[in-house]
Parts: C-alpha cells; sequence; structure tokens
C-alpha cells in the first residue's frame, strides 16, 4: 500500500476483540499471567506496552525496518543508540548537528570514555579521513539543523560498510514520508517525533528503527535497560498525528518552496537556505535520495541589528524552539537551540548571529509572507529610528 494509507490506518485493526478503530489507551503497568510459566507477552510496562507496540510497529513498516522503538523524547532515542558504544569508541558525527546532541556528544560521552570528532558529512572524502582504527559509527542528518546541509546516505552507507561502521541517520527534518534512510542501507534511524511525526505541538517523543534484527536486539536490551519509554497516553497521542503526516508535509514543503523564493527576493534577506532552491549545494543528492525538500528553511538577514524587532513584530509567526507542528515556528538558533556550541563552531557552519530557522506551517503561505513583510518592514523602521537618535 501507498504510504499515505498506511499513515492514515495506523492502529486500525489491532483490537481484534473489540473492532476499536482507533487503538486502545492501555494504562496498566502490570499484566496478568494466564497460568504458571505463562505470559500474554505483556508483563511489565517498561519491557512493552500493547499501546507502545503498535506505535514502534507502525514507524518500524512507515521506515522499513525490522524494529520500531519509543522513547520518552528524541534526546532519549540519541542517548539510548549511543548507549551502543563503550570507554575507547570512537564517532563521527554531523559538524552543523542540533545543540542538544552536540551537548551529549561533548558534555557526556566524554565521561564515558567515548570521543568523538565532528566533520561537514557532506564531504565524503573528509568522512573518510577522520575513520579512526577505534570509530564505531557514524552518525548524520541530512537535512541538518538549522543550515539544511545534505549528506548523501548511500554514500555514508558505503563508507560504514568498508570499515565496519554503524550508520545512524536523523531523519526528523524528512520523516518517513518523504525519505527512508533503512532502504538506502542505513544501520539506525532516529526521529524527534516531537516534531513532524507528532505534528501538532503537543507530544514530546522519540522514535527510532533498526533495520535488521541483530542490531534491533541490542537496542531493545538498552530500552528496556534505560527505561526512557513512551507513555501509552503520548504513543496514542504520536499515533493520531501521524495519521495525517502525509497531508501535513504536502502542504509544509508547497509553503516553504514559497516562502523560500519569496525571501530570496528581499534586500533585507542575505541567504536562503532551502534544499528545494536551485543552487542549494547538495539539491542533486536530495532529489536522488528523498521525495521532497521539507518544511524547514533558514535566512539570514542583512543584519543583526534587525533580529530582535523583526522577532518582535511577528503577528502570525510564532517566535519558539521546535518545529514540524501545523504551527508556523521561528527559532534564533545561536541563541536558542545552538546556544551550548561554541560561538566560533557555530559561525563556522553559518550558524551566526544573522540566522533565523523557519518551520513553515500548514497556514495560507499568503499569510506568512505577509507576516514576514510587515516584520521586516517594522524592523527596519525600527533600526533607522535608533541610528537617528543615536546619530
Amino acid at each position: 500500500m501507498h504510504i499515505d494509507t498506511r499513515l492514515a490506518q495506523i492502529g486500525n485493526k489491532t483490537d481484534v476483540k473489540t473492532g476499536a478503530v482507533s487503538t486502545p489507551i492501555h494504562m496498566s503497568t502490570t499484566f496478568g499471567h494466564p497460568g504458571f510459566g505463562q505470559s500474554t507477552g505483556f508483563d511489565y510496562a517498561r519491557t512493552k506496552n500493547p499501546t507502545r507496540q503498535t506505535l514502534e510497529d507502525a514507524i518500524a513498516a512507515l521506515e522499513g525496518g525490522f524494529r520500531g522503538f519509543a522513547f520518552a523524547s528524541g534526546m532519549a532515542a540519541i542517548s539510548c543508540l549511543f548507549g551502543l558504544f563503550e570507554q575507547g569508541d570512537h564517532l563521527i558525527l554531523s559538524h552543523d548537528l542540533y545543540g542538544g546532541t552536540y551537548r551529549l556528544i561533548e558534555q557526556i560521552l566524554p565521561k564515558q570514555g567515548i570521543t568523538s570528532t565532528l566533520v561537514d558529512t557532506g564531504d565524503l572524502a573528509a568522512v573518510e579521513r577522520a575513520v579512526q582504527a577505534n570509530t564505531k559509527a557514524i552518525f548524520v542528518e541530512t537535512p541538518t539543523n538549522p543550515t539544511v546541509r545534505i549528506t548523501d546516505i548511500r554514500g555514508i552507507v558505503e563508507i560504514c560498510e568498508r570499515y565496519g561502521l554503524i550508520s545512524i541517520i536523523d531523519n526528523t527534518f524528512m520523516s518517513p514520508y518523504l525519505q527512508r534512510p533503512l532502504d538506502l542501507g542505513a544501520d539506525l534511524v532516529v526521529h524527534s517525533a516531537t516534531k513532524y511525526l507528532g505534528g501538532h505541538n503537543d507530544v514530546l517523543a522519540g522514535l527510532a528503527v533498526a533495520r535488521e534484527e541483530a542490531l534491533a536486539e541490542r537496542v531493545y536490551f538498552l530500552q528496556n535497560s534505560i527505561g526512557a519509554t513512551l507513555g501509552p497516553h503520548d504513543c496514542w497521542l504520536m499515533m493520531r498525528g501521524m495519521k495525517t503526516l502525509g497531508l501535513r508535509m504536502d502542504r509544509h514543503q508547497e509553503n516553504a518552496m514559497l516562502v523560500a523564493k519569496w525571501l530570496t527576493t528581499h534586500p533585507a534577506v542575505k541567504k536562503v537556505y532551502y534544499p528545494g532552491l536551485e543552487g542549494h549545494e547538495g539539491r542533486d543528492i536530495q532529489i536522488a535520495q528523498a521525495k521532497g525538500y521539507g518544511g524547514m528553511l533558514s535566512f539570514d538577514l542583512r543584519s543583526e541589528e534587525l533580529v530582535g524587532p523583526f522577532l518582535e513584530h511577528l503577528q502570525l509567526i510564532t517566535f519558539a524552539e521546535s518545529l514540524g507542528g501545523v504551527e508556523s515556528l521561528i527559532t534564533y538558533p545561536s541563541k536558542q537551540t545552538h546556544f551550548d556550541i561554541p560561538q566560533e563552531i557555530r559561525e563556522s557552519v553559518g550558524v551566526t548571529d544573522t540566522l533565523l530557522r523557519l518551520s513553515v506551517g500548514i497556514e495560507h503561505y499568503e499569510d506568512l509572507i505577509e507576516d514576514l513583510q510587515g516584520a521586516i518592514t517594522a524592523a527596519e523602521a525600527a533600526v533607522r529610528t535608533t541610528e537617528e537618535v543615536q546619530g
């Protein structure tokens, strides 16, 4: 079946006893045994829960993997996957990572004896040069957060196969509706499911999928041991959101393309980062490995002085962290999502004090453009007034 059909049918026909179309929420933390030495397949909710099982089966099917895993947040999912590694191991990661992932690899993993190297994973030669004798995995965001750089997933997989490494792809920006890394040979895929998969800014969750059984068993051991699993009600919310993923993603990227093109024409905007734009580095790779460009874009304003008044004068678009919901959100990465990354590293990958990240929602694109235009006009007026007063 087409992915749109599979999304709409998530949870349906899973409760044979009642015929419930919406999968039930099983709030029980423990499950009775039919008899001595017998089990229904469910014993304790941390280990397995029927509602969570339905969600995990759904994401595994959507990503084309052997087994799915639901976690309390995207960072809980990433932390669990990093639990696959041990003292003395080395990891290679995209150099313009989400700030939370950067914080994990720089402040927590070193205490466990795990080292890492940040590389422009769009440069496969640089990735291969970074491989060490103790390298165990390559972790890639594509597109990256927030400068939407593209990495050739097949190329990363080939390097991993050559050196016996695990390939991990953060698919948050694309979702399985637009990109399926496991089909391209990746070993693991991970999502901050809070974003596009949930889609409504109302549930915190992380999802991961393993392509093959052996690795899935290792991840399951960690998930059960660590225990940062997603509660049944949140699993139900996640499935409800995922049912409309296809409809939402189509509208997100339609709007994003129109907004990105408009931003390129405005004199107050220095640069726009969106894979759908002609000339975007890696666009051809994106076309080859995905079904679209997504709903995320970033742009640099002409000067840092414009940023504050611009954000303050937005009326429709909300100045807030996170992304992927139906409502458009704008973020100032250097002071919010990527603040923990040292300034010199941030700026080297384009996360400057003029960069803004826009999660384009499903509103009418004309209203979004009007809001951006009004905020820029007001910001320019505020800067002129300040200059006149100071002058």
